[in-house]
Formats: structure tokens, C-alpha cells, sequence
């Protein structure tokens, strides 16, 4: 391994001007600096992360806490897939690395979330699809760790939130202004708080426009599960009076409710029509394409990187607690004009 002693000899200066030279001090010609950092590249020379981080007392490593809710779709899940790869991109351009957090064994001893995080040395963690129930959650959340979480807001930290409840709203009123009365929701797993502002908002949307859903329309599924979807959607068009437009949890789900529509000999929207939520690109390839929320998760990982970023660089100009990011009303073709 190539050392500033090596280099020093290299270049003919001592070891202290060559430390300056790749630190970048200001008492070291900018001539000087350019000929030593050209040979140290040369020679293959890479600072070491332990002496760096014991020098700037960081270790320039954010961890990422993903838990998924659906486990079939793990890091395969668009939403947060799409997220994670823009928050990898912009702290990888602020000169971080990232780690995955778990609670998998290490050293012989099963380590909570924040032992984890306290192991790897991670400068913040950023906190995405978990059970923000969960103790070791918490207990990461109320430490002196920065945190930033997505969907969820919590008091005293930063999160970055898709507006849920005004992209319900729109496509509610967007229904309602086709013609629609007979509405019915595939929700998910009703323990999430996605779901939670979702379906306070589809009721309270609802109750506005004098629209009353009965309880039958209202049914409890989860999200990214086709079959489940497909299930869900068979009971309502099974039903005597059955809804004109269903509404499913996510774009994926909505697949499920498209394929039971097509094995009754059925076509969307001519017999009945459909909704998800996400913008998911497939669902923008599939025809008709799929009337939908198409929310901004390049803006929601740069944000969260941006703002995990600035606390632990301390910065002056902390952002606002929680950031809400609204997303788009995509049309689409799968909700019918009725008269």
C-alpha cells in the first residue's frame, strides 16, 4: 500500500507538505499541489477511511434502514427502489457512501438498528418503509444520530412526505367529475401510515362531494399484491350494485384488478373502471394506460439526502421539519366518461 512517505520521496518534499497538498491547505502552491496529487494518483496512492474519520470525526457513511412491508417485493419496489437510487446519487456526489443497516448477526451478538448504526460508524441514517411501531425504531429515531425518514413524519426530526392525501383528493374529484357515485377503495395494509392518510382522505374527499360510500366499497387488501387484488376486485364485481370505478392501494395492485376484470370477459373502462396510485413506468406501457398519481421520487431522494446531509455537516440553513412533495394527476384512459 502506497504511503505520504512513499510519495514524499516521490515528489522531494516532505511528508507534512504532501498531507497539506491532499488536504488541500492553502499554505501549499497551487503548482505544488497539482505535482503531488498527479503522483499520488500515479502511484496508486488512496487516503485511508479510519485516519480520515479520525481526523474530521466522520466516517462520510450514511446508513439506510429499508424494511420492506410486502417482502415479495423487497428492493424491487419501484416507489421506494426509485427513491433509494436518486438519495444514493446525490450523497455519492457530496463525497458519501452508503450502508445498509439491519439487525443480522455481528461478532456473535445479534445488534439492534442503533448498535448497528453505532458499529458501522454511519455519520446519519436514512429511514425508509419500516414499522415506525417498532422499539428498535424508536430507539434509533431518539438517539443522537440524524435521521431522516420517508413517509412519516416525526416530531423533532426531518422527513420528506409524498402529499398521499391531495393525490387521493384529485383522484377522487377527478372520478366524481367523470360521472362516477358508485366508488369503491382496495386499500392497504391498514396499519401503515400511508394508508391511513390515504383513506381519511378518500372518506373525508367523498363526504365533501355528498358521496356516501358504503362500507361494502371499502375493502382492506395490501399493496403490490396481485393475487390479493384480483381477490378484492372479484367480491365487488360479484356484488348485486356493484362500484362503477375501484380504486387500488398501488399501480402494481392494480394489475391484479385488471386481470380478474379480463377473465370475466370484461374490458376496462367500457365495463368498469380503475385507478392506482404511484406512477409506476410499467403501468404507463400498459393499454389503456392507467389513470394514477405519479409521484416525484427522483425530488423525494435528492431532498432527503440534501437534508440528512445538512445535518450532519451541521449546516446553518437547516431545511423545515417535514418536507411534503406533491405528486402529478395522470389522466390516463381506464376511468369512463358516464353521463
Amino acid at each position: 500500500m502506497v504511503s505520504m512517505k512513499d510519495i514524499s520521496a516521490a515528489c522531494g518534499v516532505s511528508v507534512a507538505t504532501v498531507s497539506k497538498a491532499l488536504n488541500d491547505h492553502k499554505d501549499v502552491g497551487e503548482d505544488t499541489k497539482a505535482r503531488i496529487r498527479k503522483i499520488a494518483k500515479e502511484m496508486g496512492y488512496f487516503p485511508n477511511s479510519s485516519a480520515r474519520a479520525l481526523k474530521t470525526n466522520k466516517s462520510y457513511n450514511i446508513g439506510v434502514l429499508f424494511v420492506d412491508e410486502a417482502p415479495q417485493s423487497g428492493l424491487t419496489h419501484e416507489y421506494f427502489a426509485s427513491i433509494l437510487d436518486s438519495f444514493k446519487v446525490t450523497v455519492e456526489a457530496k463525497g458519501y457512501d452508503i450502508t445498509f443497516i439491519n439487525c443480522n448477526n455481528i461478532r456473535k451478538g445479534r445488534l439492534s438498528y442503533l448498535e448497528h448504526s453505532r458499529f458501522r460508524g454511519v455519520d446519519g441514517v436514512l429511514i425508509a418503509c419500516v414499522d415506525f411501531g417498532d422499539k428498535e425504531i424508536k430507539e434509533l429515531i431518539e438517539s443522537d444520530i440524524p435521521v431522516v425518514t420517508i413517509d412519516y413524519p416525526v416530531e423533532g426530526r426531518l422527513s420528506v412526505i409524498s402529499d398521499n392525501a391531495r393525490g387521493i383528493e384529485e383522484l377522487v374529484r377527478y372520478v366524481y367529475a367523470q360521472g362516477h357515485r358508485k366508488i369503491a377503495y382496495i386499500y392497504g395494509q391498514s396499519g401503515s401510515q400511508v394508508t391511513k392518510e390515504r383513506l381519511n382522505s378518500f372518506k373525508k374527499t367523498a363526504s365533501e362531494l355528498g358521496l356516501k360510500i358504503p362500507e361494502r366499497f371499502l375493502i382492506s387488501g395490501k399493496y403490490r399484491d396481485i393475487p390479493c387484488a384480483s381477490k378484492n376486485a372479484g367480491a365487488l364485481l360479484d356484488m348485486k350494485d356493484r362500484p362503477t370505478c375501484i380504486f387500488f392501494a398501488d399501480d402494481y395492485s392494480a394489475i391484479g384488478g385488471i386481470n380478474e376484470i379480463k377473465a370475466r370477459g370484461m374490458n376496462v373502462p367500457e365495463d368498469i373502471s380503475i385507478v392506482g396510485f404511484d406512477g409506476s413506468d410499467i403501468m404507463a406501457k400498459i393499454d389503456p394506460k392507467l389513470t394514477t398519481i405519479i409521484q416525484d421520487t427522483r425530488m423525494m431522494g435528492r431532498i432527503a439526502a440534501d437534508n440528512l446531509i445538512a445535518q450532519i455537516e451541521k449546516s446553518t440553513d437547516l431545511p423545515a421539519e417535514h418536507t411534503v412533495i406533491e405528486g402529478v394527476l395522470e389522466k390516463g384512459a381506464t376511468v369512463r366518461q358516464l353521463s
